[in-house]
């Protein structure tokens, strides 16, 4: 009974002697201390338009509490950084406590300054963090540029965006009706959350192979600069016509490109050529009694790829428009819907022709990906050789030609979900069923501005180069 008595006492006294010792303060020089990272990075601000926050804690390695004597934003009131530390708002922080074997929380915000530099530029700051008579420093580097800030406008002239600087859309940018916005090559387009593009006139935007022109939110800090749905997309209203898009990038939209309305000429509303439309979270390209003519154009990762309504004359030669199910873009719905009825049943001519382009999609979602309106038997619609995914014959609503295949897997160069990497150059291999598999084309480039054969091309918007 002793002995036991003996044991519980030895235990209540280490358990006592232990939490007073986690209730005092080191004080030794050689106390931990740790932080998150040593670097707080901000990717690509625009000037006067501020940056999400960035985070770090600042940890206690010890089994005692720790006294921060002094945390302190070397640039104080005049840095362009901002310091938040424990929910206090501040530039200078004495006496800060931090538990035993617990963390501390600071935020730290950006906002820069417009320059006279028309290219990117960096701005640096530090965060000093003294303690039992030693210093440890977390340093802020942002990385700013200079932008033309465009608000919610209507443009009522013929109007040129050019290279120079950054284009940040504030607000919805209208271009009026018989006028006509011009951007030039290498221009790059960003928008927040709130800024449609809106034609009702024309829309001119030709770049070439190393000067794309790019349109994506203006959110560029991870990992918001990869979600979809990040800004609406460009619409092209029923009074629009003549719209070329030329080396042309559209990522994280709403939608991408839609277009509503027929055109009085024989010229297509829109013509894209060697674009790129990807990580759109509702439609990529969308139409409605209207008219598109695309070439070379990669159309991918969207929740529905094409969705053509209400009929219209549409052209799709040399494509590929593929999705695959990831954590950014669930692909639930077809890579293509083709309709020539409205809402009330209301049929449409409609003119549909895909050549020499990959249809395809994998997603336990969807199981065909090319769907039809059964009002499509009486229009007009042609697939020549196509590779394309679908668990129901689709020849009643499509005259196919004899070197379409059915259910053959492409091989792309490289598919990595896990790390949303998506290379949709055909793969060099002997089985691979896009290879030599086109039919007679005039389209002797490719996306990339490669070589293409005009007699026995590969599938898609991309040509295995030699």
């Amino acid at each position: 009974m002793k002995v036991v008595s003996v044991i519980l006492l030895a235990i209540i006294i280490t358990i006592s002697v232990s939490s007073c010792k986690k209730d005092t303060f080191i004080t030794s020089k050689n106390a931990s201390l740790s932080l998150s990272s040593d670097t707080l990075y901000f990717d690509t601000v625009f000037t006067t338009t501020g940056s999400v926050t960035g985070a770090f804690k600042i940890f206690n390695n010890n089994n005692q509490k720790l006294l921060l004597s002094n945390v302190q934003l070397m640039g104080g009131a005049n840095s362009f950084f901002k310091l938040n530390l424990d929910g206090l708002p501040g530039t200078s922080f004495n006496n800060q406590t931090i538990d035993a074997n617990d963390s501390l929380y600071g935020y730290v915000s950006v906002s820069i300054k417009a320059t006279n530099e028309d290219t990117f530029f960096i701005r640096r700051d530090s965060i000093r963090i003294t303690y039992n008579g030693d210093t440890t420093w977390l340093q802020l580097v942002a990385y700013g540029h200079n932008a033309n800030f465009i608000k919610t406008t209507e443009i009522k002239n013929d109007t040129t965006w050019t290279n120079k600087l950054p284009i940040v859309l504030l607000g919805d940018v209208t271009v009026d009706s018989g006028k006509t916005l011009t951007i030039q090559k290498g221009t790059k387009v960003y928008a927040n959350a709130k800024a449609s593009l809106i034609i009702k006139g024309t829309l001119n935007a030709v770049g070439d192979t190393t000067n794309r022109i790019t349109f994506r939110c203006d959110r560029l800090d991870a990992p918001y600069n990869s979600f979809p749905g990040s800004w609406p997309g460009i619409y092209f209203t029923a009074s629009s016509s003549n719209n070329f898009m030329q080396y042309c990038t559209i990522l994280n939209g709403y939608n991408g490109v839609s277009v509503i309305g027929p055109t009085t000429t024989s010229t297509p509303v829109l013509t894209l050529d060697k674009c790129i439309i990807s990580n759109i979270y509702n439609i990529a390209v969308g139409a409605a009694s209207s008219s598109i003519n695309a070439t070379n154009c990669l159309i991918t990762n969207s929740a529905s790829n094409i969705n053509i309504t209400e009929g219209g004359t549409y052209t799709f030669d040399q494509c590929s428009v593929v999705s695959y199910d990831n954590s950014y873009v669930s692909h639930t719905n077809p890579v293509v819907s083709i309709s020539n009825t409205d809402s009330y049943n209301i049929l449409y001519p409609l003119s549909c022709t895909f050549n020499n382009s990959i249809l395809y999609g994998l997603s336990s979602l969807v199981t065909n990906e090319v769907v039809f309106a059964k009002t499509v038997t009486s229009a007009n619609v042609s697939f020549n050789n196509i590779l394309y995914k679908n668990k129901v014959d689709i020849a009643p609503y499509v005259k196919l030609n004899f070197f379409c295949q059915v259910n053959v897997i492409p091989q792309f160069s490289n598919i990595d979900l896990s790390n949303l990497f998506f290379d949709f150059r055909p793969a060099n291999t002997g089985s691979n069923p896009i290879l030599k598999a086109g039919a007679t084309t005039n389209l002797l480039t490719d996306l990339d501005g490669h070589p293409r054969p005009a007699t026995k091309p590969d599938l898609g918007c991309y040509q295995l180069a030699q």
